[in-house]
């Protein structure tokens, strides 16, 4: 069993490497990376140059604490993709590279484009 979870674990970290490999961030065209766990989502921007996170937002942050968009859902997935913009484009950010890691685009990570493509994101 044990052997069986590192297996998964190792494939699933190459496959978030095969992406990241393609993808890096600068301050002119940063990182979004996206994250879900069991419970919540999140996207954050990163500029790979200087290591710096430029802004983030997660179903965990205090604005959504005790709303209907605190828990991993695709509702969720669209205001984070929404706020995500915003936070871009309050920094003079058009253009991002999308990083979606080890997990396939659809459902919650295709929401999270979708809602920050339709705010204006370009990727």
């Amino acid at each position: 069993m044990l052997n069986q979870t590192k297996k998964l674990n190792k494939l699933r970290q190459n496959r978030a490497f095969r992406i990241r490999k393609r993808c890096q961030g600068s301050s002119t065209k940063p990182r979004l990376s996206v994250h879900k766990s069991n419970n919540h989502i999140s996207a954050q921007l990163i500029d790979d140059e200087t290591g710096v996170t430029i802004g983030m937002v997660g179903t965990f942050s205090k604005q959504f604490k005790g709303s209907e968009f605190a828990k991993k859902n695709k509702k969720s997935a669209e205001k984070i993709g929404q706020e995500i913009a915003k936070i871009a484009k309050s920094k003079n950010i058009d253009e991002v590279a999308f990083d979606r890691g080890p997990f396939k685009y659809h459902g919650i990570l295709a929401s999270i484009a979708d809602a920050a493509r339709a705010e204006g994101l370009k990727f």
